[in-house]
């Protein structure tokens, strides 16, 4: 779209896409909150008495065995590895509105069977519930975004939606850091209780946006589709014209690839790359040892015997908070995938390499717990600036057209699995009654960050402000991966299998013209 009609449909004009972007991407919020919860109450007295065991040898007279530890941990990112990688299924058959309805039933189902038991088992259910309801919502969330959203505030929508994450986040710390005064079952209960709200409101609001038209679309039913671009796009938009280009680019594709499904992720070469490309940026996350400071950061600071464990905790997630508020700023004008995630990653290790370092020459003192805190910070900057957001952005807009479901129910599904792995053999490393590590597990995690940081190096492509045509573009014609942000375009496309043409559908929609469009 030329720069004319960018000043023509402004952010006013989408106010409905951008309304039904933002709800959508509280789903995001959902997943921060309780994780932001959940760190935190490990750390609380009146759970430990309820789920732990007495153990006067940690300064909180309680603790919680490494096996109830991984599993608390571990059971939610378990389920959200299960139905994120269902995504294909659903996605085909099911769609985005009615799986986010399903995913909040699941958040209020297994809340309050965690609000209600006092046994293990019952935690342990609630847990692989609530990651089967946040493995939907964090998937079709997103794909709902892509296929809805215009073009030019994809970026922005990605943004929106790793932003509610950490800000759930805090919300939970800041709840955790207040509850945890009390010396009742309340102390956990309360703070389990704000979990409900955002499914809440997201499945009222889920009653005033429509489906995904592209979805729609792709169901062959173009009538609905029809009246959901209708309502999402601004008054004088060729709706016609977008929904029959949508409609060619459907038949086409049928045309030439007559199935979609897991396989045909990797029965040629172009979406084998483009596959594994997609889905080892996407879990490049697990690399940087997020899941290890996100779900036990407020355990850790307690063990480490460093100040007020909950006010870090709080600190340090609202410290992630601005870093990706910031980013949602400037990642339009400075958002090199490449650059930001290296820096991001360099800076990860090196954090976790200096905490591991003091721990190892001067564990246990005040000098040791103000590098802990300090070097935390510079983590969670790193990694909520430069790493999740540049992340999550490359797992959906490297996949082609046609699999992009599949694709990013793949990515998604695999970077769940890592975290799931992440949170169940951290307690081996850093709990008490085990290795007892503390922070020289950091060491671990220097040497993830730098093979990480290698992939990224030799295998992303860097494709800033890049059409998506022009991405297909280069994939098809192979181009390396360090030659993507100089490659001058053609507009001539070796195969038409992934052409995805929602950049020209909606550039011809937006004014009315198809003459400048490069199919």
């Amino acid at each position: 779209m030329s720069t004319d009609q960018e000043k023509v449909w402004g952010l006013k004009d989408h106010r409905t896409a951008l309304f039904a972007m933002t709800l959508v991407s509280l789903s995001s919020f959902q997943y921060g909150v309780d994780f932001g919860i959940v760190g935190g109450l490990q750390a609380m007295v009146p759970f430990l008495k309820v789920f732990g065991v007495e153990d006067p040898s940690t300064p909180l007279g309680y603790n919680l065995p490494s096996d109830r530890q991984q599993l608390i941990a571990s059971l939610m990112v378990l389920g959200a590895f299960v139905s994120s990688s269902s995504a294909g299924f659903t996605a085909k058959y099911i769609g985005r509105k009615l799986s986010l309805w399903i995913a909040c039933v699941g958040v209020f189902v297994s809340t309050a069977l965690m609000q209600a038991t006092t046994v293990i088992g019952g935690l342990y259910a609630g847990r692989l519930i609530l990651g089967l309801a946040n493995g939907l919502l964090m998937t079709h969330s997103q794909l709902y975004i892509q296929e809805s959203v215009p073009s030019r505030y994809r970026g922005l929508g990605i943004s929106f939606f790793t932003y509610w994450v950490s800000f759930g986040s805090l919300i939970g710390a800041i709840v955790d850091n207040f509850a945890a005064k009390m010396a009742t079952r309340n102390a956990y209960i309360i703070p389990l209780g704000i979990v409900h709200i955002v499914p809440g409101i997201l499945a009222i609001g889920l009653f005033f946006i429509p489906e995904s038209p592209r979805w729609l679309a792709a169901k062959g039913d173009f009538e609905k589709a029809e009246r959901s671009l209708q309502r999402l796009r601004p008054q004088g938009w060729s709706v016609a014209q977008e929904l029959e280009d949508m409609r060619t680019t459907l038949e086409a594709e049928a045309r030439l690839q007559s199935s979609v499904g897991y396989l045909d992720l990797f029965k040629n070469p172009i979406d084998r790359r483009r596959t594994t490309i997609a889905v080892c940026a996407l879990t490049s996350q697990a690399a940087s040892g997020a899941m290890f400071v996100i779900s036990y950061g407020t355990y850790f600071f307690e063990m480490a015997n460093v100040g007020n464990a909950f006010e870090n905790s709080c600190i340090l997630t609202g410290v992630g908070v601005a870093a990706l508020l910031a980013t949602a700023i400037l990642i339009t004008k400075f958002g090199r995938r490449r650059l930001m995630m290296l820096t991001g990653f360099v800076l990860c290790g090196i954090s976790q390499l200096v905490i591991a370092i003091v721990y190892t020459v001067h564990p246990n003192t005040e000098s040791s717990g103000k590098a802990l805190v300090g070097m935390s910070v510079l983590y969670i900057i790193a990694y909520n600036s430069m790493v999740a957001p540049y992340a999550w952005l490359s797992g959906g807009e490297l996949s082609s057209q046609r699999l992009r479901s599949h694709t990013f129910g793949l990515a998604t599904g695999i970077g769940f699995f890592f975290a799931w792995l992440t949170t169940f053999t951290a307690p081996y490393f850093i709990n008490p009654d085990s290795l007892n590590w503390g922070p020289k597990y950091g060491y671990i995690w220097t040497g993830a960050c730098a093979a990480a940081g290698i992939w990224i190096f030799y295998f992303l492509p860097e494709v800033k402000d890049r059409t998506l045509e022009e991405i297909d573009e280069m994939f098809e014609a192979r181009i390396p991966a360090r030659k993507f942000r100089k490659y001058q375009c053609t507009g001539n496309h070796v195969v038409l299998d992934e052409k995805s043409q929602t950049e020209y559908i909606e550039d011809r929609a937006g004014s009315g013209k198809s003459a400048d469009a490069k199919v």
